[in-house]
């Protein structure tokens, strides 16, 4: 039976306090993204469908399997639409390997719920020191400088990374996306923070890098304070700026005529694990941290005119775009971090654009080239991929980690462009399944700018390299990428090659004169989001075609606009608004949602991406009031998610707090990572 809850205080599937202070309420400006690009469903409307031709073996070929556009076939038989639109039976037996658990009812618990016979412990909270002489956490007296040596706020994307020579130890690497001043400090008054606040609240942004310990008897992990890898990186850090566009007028400013070196990272969301042992941190909404901006570029980057929400602006010019034009153009970069050297300078890599980056997920092409796919998280605009040009090298030498930190300097940087291969007539933005049974297509990545050791060259038209970099939105435009509905994460499979991209939700989707429904954005006023599958030609990650499908589109199973891959939808839980997604050992897709518009709180969900079982999607917890769900991390033995803005719903303040977690009533909500695991030891899902 499902339970049907009240929806709590939402704009958008987020709390009015969430879209405040974490991307500058983004949802009620018009979307940055004026062009005229064509849309799916315009491109799809003088091509009839060639499903049938894809499922006809005889015909099949791998380069149509791979998405090549412009074939005309016959369209499905009415027989044939009727036995892909039906539902599979449920497969008998136990579920896939990695989900064989009860799962978590839809709820509005104010804590981490999680399945029976599983057990959870807080592995790290805001403000818990973690550097050598960092005090203990005290609400009510918080400095800049004790902030800089404690875990920051508001965690995101997380990593673990092995420990060589220090046994159940790994280091955990935390993204601190924002600050939520009002649930920060006591007495908070928005029109008028003190330096103090602000300076703690530069010193909560950045990174975290801390050491933790396993329970040899259970599944707990604790930090290790004061491990000589621990590291905290703020908004106030130097970095290093590389890659085609360092160097550039575009960035330089008083403070750094080199255009090369700047201070800080903000707003990073998802992330990424490399091959060679380095994190990367997407800078996402970066925009609403500056003031006075009135350019044509700051426009489609959502920069406002006005002052900024948590004035910054006032205690460092930097943050007035007035006062230092190219300030914020070093801001929405991929951030690489060294966890296994504390004194190394962390590097933003142009080559790899600028524009709201989600995350940033790696694989390697069949030479060891590295691939980089990222999300642009917001209303229609793009993703896109960076295929760099040098091979990876094995080792731990000095030479050879700094030879694989120059990876992402060299290399192409590319955008996608969908087409689907239905009529336009059978996409009518009510979700409804086109005649052939599937939401899919076929694509191209089109370059924007290639780096060499020697220079740039820029594939745009009236526009050279370094302002494809710095302007890679406008980029984008120009070459007529498809806009979607807000693509975020963006993981491969490791196991089967695919790529899963997860599109949160666009409630401005075919309202009024926005972009109408199309193939891969299929439901207009679309709150509940999708899931998008993509297979690279050949299966090889360095192409420049791909083909695509649906994987899940998101809501209430009952909903008739709903899919979840085939598989009876009387027995999956139902979910809403698809942010972070990671994959299991066994191959099974994880996904962490933001905004639920279900009236449950949000949560973690594993779904099979393979076999009889595909689509099958059970929910394994659910997070606190106000909470999103940040992270995840799925392991043999143990699952982390990052609890991120608990008690984060308008009108919330420390004084009046909306939720407790983690430390019960009369203490402060603090944003913390959570570990799960189950309860006799086996493995998760098992």
């Amino acid at each position: 039976m499902r339970v049907q809850l009240p929806l709590i205080n939402t704009v958008h599937g987020r709390s009015a306090l969430t879209c405040r202070f974490r991307c500058g309420d983004a949802c009620f400006h018009p979307a940055p993204n004026t062009s005229s690009n064509p849309y799916v469903g315009d491109v799809i409307a003088t091509a009839l469908s060639r499903r049938s031709m894809l499922r006809a073996a005889a015909v099949v070929t791998v380069a149509a399997a791979a998405g090549t556009a412009g074939t005309v076939v016959t369209a499905p038989s009415a027989e044939a639409a009727a036995r892909q639109t039906t539902a599979r039976p449920k497969p008998k037996g136990k579920a896939a390997r990695g989900l064989r658990f009860t799962p978590v009812a839809p709820n509005t618990a104010d804590t981490v719920t999680v399945p029976a016979g599983y057990s959870q412990n807080v592995v790290v909270r805001w403000g818990e020191p973690i550097l050598r002489g960092a005090p203990a956490f005290d609400p009510d007296r918080q400095t800049a400088a004790a902030q800089a040596g404690q875990f920051g706020y508001n965690n995101d994307f997380l990593a673990l990374l092995p420990l060589p020579g220090e046994r159940g130890r790994q280091i955990l690497v935390a993204n601190h996306e924002y600050t939520d001043e009002v649930l920060m400090f006591r007495g908070y008054d928005a029109a008028a923070p003190t330096r103090e606040q602000v300076e703690v609240a530069w010193a909560a942004h950045g990174l975290s890098a801390v050491v933790v310990e396993e329970n040899k008897k259970n599944g707990e992990l604790t930090v290790v304070p004061r491990h000589h890898l621990n590291r905290r990186v703020t908004a106030t850090t130097e970095f290093r700026l590389t890659g085609p566009a360092a160097g550039s007028d575009l960035l330089r400013t008083s403070a750094d005529p080199t255009g090369r070196k700047v201070l800080g990272t903000l707003n990073n969301c998802s992330g990424g694990t490399t091959p060679w042992g380095t994190t990367l941190h997407g800078e996402e909404n970066f925009n609403q941290y500056f003031a006075g901006a009135g350019r044509a570029t700051d426009k489609r980057y959502g920069i406002g005119t006005g002052a900024s929400e948590r004035k910054w602006e006032r205690f460092d010019r930097r943050f007035d775009v007035a006062q230092e034009p190219n300030e914020v153009h070093r801001f929405g970069y991929v951030v690489e971090l060294d966890p296994y050297d504390p004194s190394s300078a962390p590097r933003k890599h142009t080559a790899l654009g600028r524009f709201k980056h989600e995350g940033a997920t790696v694989r390697l092409t069949h030479d060891g080239r590295p691939v980089v796919y990222s999300g642009d998280d917001e209303r229609f605009d793009y993703f896109y991929k960076f295929v760099g040009s040098k091979r990876m090298k094995h080792g731990s030498g000095r030479a050879v980690r700094e030879h694989n930190l120059s990876l992402l300097d060299e290399g192409t940087l590319y955008v996608a462009r969908l087409t689907g291969d239905s009529p336009a007539l059978e996409i009518d933005g009510t979700g409804k399944l086109p005649a052939d049974g599937e939401f899919d297509g076929g694509g191209e990545w089109i370059p924007l700018v290639t780096a060499t050791a020697k220079g740039a060259v820029s594939h745009v038209e009236g526009m050279t390299a370094d302002e494809v970099c710095v302007f890679t939105r406008i980029a984008g435009d120009k070459v007529g990428a498809t806009k979607m509905d807000r693509p975020e994460d963006i993981e491969p499979n490791p196991h089967s090659g695919k790529v899963y991209v997860a599109l949160t939700n666009n409630t401005n989707r075919g309202v009024g004169t926005n972009a109408p429904a199309d193939e891969a954005n299929p439901r207009s006023a679309n709150k509940h989001g999708h899931i998008l599958e993509l297979t690279e030609r050949w299966n090889r990650a360095d192409s420049t075609k791909f083909a695509w499908t649906l994987f899940l589109v998101a809501g209430d199973p009952e909903d008739p606009a709903t899919y979840f891959a085939g598989f009876p939808k009387d027995a999956v839980s139902p979910i809403s608004c698809p942010d972070n997604v990671a994959f299991d050992p066994h191959g099974n897709l994880w996904i962490s949602t933001d905004g639920n518009q279900l009236g449950s709180h949000d949560g973690l969900f594993g779904v099979a991406t393979k076999g009889e079982r595909r689509g099958e999607l059970k929910q394994f917890l659910t997070v606190p009031t106000g909470a999103e769900t940040c992270g995840p991390l799925v392991q043999d033995r143990r699952v982390l998610v990052a609890v991120q803005h608990p008690g984060e719903i308008s009108g919330a303040t420390v004084e009046k707090p909306a939720s407790t977690w983690p430390d019960g009533v009369g203490k402060i909500v603090r944003p913390a990572v959570v570990a799960v695991w189950r309860k006799d030891g086996g493995g998760i899902g098992l």
